[in-house]
């Protein structure tokens, strides 16, 4: 318990600092370090997820080894996403007290070293375990990226600002699908692990020193008065636990966290399963594969910036209508991946990349930005985490069941194994619908909301 306390002290935000500096002195260094924030938020959370897909690459020489097959692997990506919702939860409650560089940073390291032991491995126990293991600290990156963005950014601006942090998770998997399957493709499976954990590492230690804790901590006002958009809420005087227990009683939590339940089973289907899809259904090999995730993932890296500042600049910073119109480009291009002649790699790469390009949108608006909009800024980090906790239930349950899906799909003729998807690709596209019918159930929630700031 002590050793627990000590963490925590090292984790906690540091007190807040009057304001002694004029107010050049303010702008100059608020600015630089809002700069050094959202670099940092960027290029750090997109290489979690280097710490977190290795497994989708290495899935197919992993099943070719004998090490393991598709259900077992079904149920390793799950232990990883079921940890993973539950420390979303608790981390993202943590993050809202947290001094982000030390607490943000923390997971990243732990994260690298899992891979490191994991590429050192071959026993289907150990696996699930580590796995698990890294599934929570991966937990620490998400949330507290949320906080650290609501506590350098204002309202008008948070939608864009959110939007380009969001596209670190395409950086991520651009960098993983690409740079991960030529290393396994040269060096094995093992090395799949080992490369990343040590970028995983070298880079934990940078975000050590260039992210920062609250703007109060440096003697700087807070985001709301620097921009001169003070918030009622920031007037009440309200304590973050207060604020924390009135996120937990609103359904409009619940609903965004439904929606977000569908959303990621849609998501994580294609990252988890596309690589292994494109080289038993499409006939690539795994550069080519790796080729076509990673160049997709680049269109929704679009899509994340373009999410925010279109639904700022165009719909007032309500997110409703073009959450509609995206979530049915995402259904349509779902089709599209299952009906895309094999062989053809710039085909598989436009239906994959008109898919990233509709859900890096979505993911900003129902992963936590609508929420974000409709809820406390306070309580930031306890959204992200509830919201995420829905998120990745649906992303884990989805792993297992898709592997159960695919291997009883498995045929085996003259030796050579081969893997039918129709079933698993039924199951993927019933997700898509039910997550585009959800969001509807927010509209009356965000006119409330929406009402209520005009008044004021």
């Amino acid at each position: 318990m002590n050793l627990l306390y000590k963490l925590f002290n090292f984790w906690a935000t540091g007190p807040d600092m009057p304001v002694t500096k004029s107010k050049d002195e303010v702008d100059s260094e608020f600015k630089k370090k809002r700069a050094s924030v959202l670099w940092s938020v960027v290029f750090g959370y997109g290489i979690f997820y280097i710490g977190r897909l290795t497994i989708s690459v290495a899935k197919k020489p992993m099943m070719d080894a004998g090490i393991l097959d598709a259900t077992q692997l079904g149920i390793i990506g799950s232990l990883l996403f079921y940890t993973y919702a539950f420390g979303k939860l608790t981390n993202g409650f943590l993050a809202d007290r947290a001094n982000i560089a030390k607490f943000m940073s923390t997971g990243l390291a732990v994260s690298a070293v899992v891979n490191l032991l994991f590429g050192f491995n071959t026993v289907f126990a150990v696996f699930a375990v580590l796995w698990a293991i890294n599934g929570w600290f991966q937990s620490m990156g998400s949330a507290p990226a949320v906080v650290s963005v609501t506590q350098w950014f204002s309202t008008k601006e948070r939608g864009t600002y959110y939007g380009i942090w969001a596209a670190s998770h395409n950086i991520g998997e651009g960098l993983t699908f690409i740079g991960t399957a030529t290393v396994v493709s040269i060096w094995g499976w093992e090395a799949g692990f080992i490369v990343p954990g040590l970028i995983c590492l070298v880079v934990s230690g940078i975000m050590f020193f260039t992210l920062k804790d609250r703007p109060e901590t440096y003697g700087l006002p807070n985001v709301a008065e620097f921009k001169g958009q003070p918030l009622p809420e920031l007037k009440a005087k309200k304590s973050i636990k207060d604020m924390q227990l009135s996120v937990l009683k609103s359904p409009i939590v619940v609903k965004v966290g439904l929606a977000a339940t569908f959303l990621y089973t849609v998501r994580y289907a294609i990252h988890s399963w596309g690589p292994l899809y494109l080289q038993e259904v499409k006939g690539l090999d795994m550069i080519g594969a790796g080729t076509v995730m990673g160049v997709a993932t680049m269109f929704g890296l679009g899509g994340a910036i373009f999410s925010g500042w279109f639904s700022d600049k165009f719909f007032d910073s309500r997110r409703s209508r073009p959450a509609l119109i995206m979530s049915l480009i995402l259904l349509g291009s779902l089709f599209l991946i299952y009906f895309a002649p094999s062989n053809n790699k710039a085909i598989s790469i436009a239906a994959f990349g008109i898919f990233e390009f509709a859900l890096g949108t979505m993911v900003v608006y129902i992963g936590g930005l609508w929420a974000v909009d409709l809820l406390p800024i306070k309580a930031a980090g306890s959204v992200k985490g509830i919201i995420g906790i829905f998120s990745y239930i649906g992303a884990a349950t989805q792993d297992w069941i898709s592997g159960l899906l695919i291997d009883g799909g498995k045929t085996v003729t003259d030796g050579v194994t081969s893997y039918n998807f129709d079933a698993a690709f039924a199951f993927w596209i019933g997700a898509a619908v039910i997550a585009v019918l959800v969001p509807l159930t927010l509209w009356k929630n965000e006119k409330e909301r929406y009402d209520e700031k005009n008044a004021k």
